[in-house]
């Protein structure tokens, strides 16, 4: 099986799948309909019923149950594209075979480093088989060791019969990264009594709860002239922007915090004399958390407006996702099914608030209950981006024991 993840997920990340958070279709990147349809051709070789990739580039299919007893549908998920944050185009995954622990050079004249000091989980690695790119791009293990370990599992499960499970549902969706993961999933065609993403992080890392979250934009009007005739006319927006930047509370920065502190994070900012505009994002485990940090940004612009009067300064915030723990906490069997099929697989389990989300944030809002399973991978989103083989056999362990009857 180890070589079988290897050249899966290999040939998997070599496809690029990157959203485009930019775009207005839906989904984001019709490259993602590339991986899609491979996926879908393969399960339709392994025998699955109702194989289909509609118009969003969902793709969705059925194990059907060999159990003489009534049991749960249950949905395995996850998800297509790839960080829009850093290169998904031309990766090349390079094999380290059995890993001695500590740092690991990736690509030298470039810098990138794989440090244990940034990740300690990888001290729990020592003699596993990882993969990393080479470094001029992303990884893709999110969300591809998801992809990887489902369908292998899958495949397992086909060629032994003698496994009892029920019905099984699987979904791999687009544009997960860029938060439109859920937008048109149809959970009536799904099918699923509950479901689990397979879309963390750790080696026995699950996850039951999320933040929840905001995005905001801020823009910033001025007006433009001649610098050369500018006193009393001008109105510099790209000043107040930074004025605005400045008095965000760095103790509230992603860079500052960890747990379950919430944070204020811009995530880009842009503009000219006349227009400057600032995007950010808000996140908070308790969701009332996020009125304050509204009003936090109003007590800001209040202030800069001060300082610049002729500016016109407009705020709009807009719901993203929420924390999907309420919600889950009333699916006591969902979360303690996966908690036995972890232990079953000789695998430690623990809980651990995702500093994120997840496509089952979104889910278990629509009436899905879906908490998360991990990939056994790291350093999501940057060049030095992991995932160990030996904990995606185990995760595929997992994945059978999550579904048997």
């Amino acid at each position: 099986m180890k070589q079988k993840l290897i050249d899966r997920f290999c040939r998997y990340v070599k496809i690029d799948t990157q959203s485009d958070p930019e775009s207005f279709t839906f989904p984001s990147s019709e490259k993602q309909f590339n991986l899609a349809n491979i996926l879908a051709e393969e399960l339709k070789s392994l025998g699955l019923s109702d194989v289909t990739v509609d118009k969003f580039c969902y793709v969705m299919a059925t194990v059907a149950s060999n159990s003489s007893k009534e049991s749960p549908k249950i949905g395995l998920i996850a998800h297509l594209d790839t960080s829009p944050s850093l290169p998904g185009k031309d990766v090349k995954p390079l094999v380290i075979e059995n890993y001695r622990g500590g740092d690991h050079i990736i690509n030298e004249s470039l810098g990138v480093v794989l440090r244990e000091s940034e990740c300690p989980e990888l001290k729990n690695c020592i003699g596993h088989t990882l993969i990393t790119s080479d470094g001029t791009t992303l990884l893709g293990a999110d969300d591809k060791a998801g992809i990887t370990a489902i369908m292998t599992a899958i495949e397992y499960l086909v060629k032994k019969p003698d496994i009892i499970h029920g019905e099984i549902k699987i979904a791999f969706t687009p544009d997960e990264e860029i938060g439109q993961g859920a937008d048109h999933f149809d959970l009536k065609k799904f099918g699923a009594d509950f479901a689990y993403t397979v879309d963390g992080g750790f080696t026995g890392e699950l996850n039951k709860e999320t933040f929840s979250a905001d995005a905001a934009i801020i823009e910033v009007i001025g007006r433009d002239i001649h610098p050369g005739t500018a006193k009393g006319i001008m109105v510099n927006s790209i000043r107040a922007m930074a004025e605005i930047v400045r008095r965000l509370p760095l103790e509230m920065a992603p860079e500052s915090t960890d747990g379950y502190q919430p944070f204020i994070h811009p995530t880009s900012a842009q503009g000219d004399v006349s227009s400057s505009l600032i995007k950010l994002i808000l996140r908070d485990f308790k969701t009332e958390g996020l009125k304050k940090q509204k009003q936090i940004l109003e007590a800001i612009i209040k202030e800069v407006k001060e300082l610049f009067p002729d500016t016109e300064i407009r705020l709009t915030i807009t719901e993203t996702y929420r924390n999907m723990a309420d919600e889950l906490a009333k699916y006591p069997h969902v979360t303690e099914r996966l908690w036995k099929a972890v232990k079953e697989s000789g695998v430690e389990p623990f809980w651990k608030p995702i500093r994120g989300g997840t496509d089952g944030s979104r889910l278990t809002a629509m009436g899905l209950p879906t908490p998360n399973l991990f990939t056994g991978s790291g350093n999501h989103h940057s060049r030095s981006e992991w995932c160990s083989v030996d904990s995606m056999e185990k995760l595929v362990d997992c994945i059978v024991n999550l579904v048997k009857v």
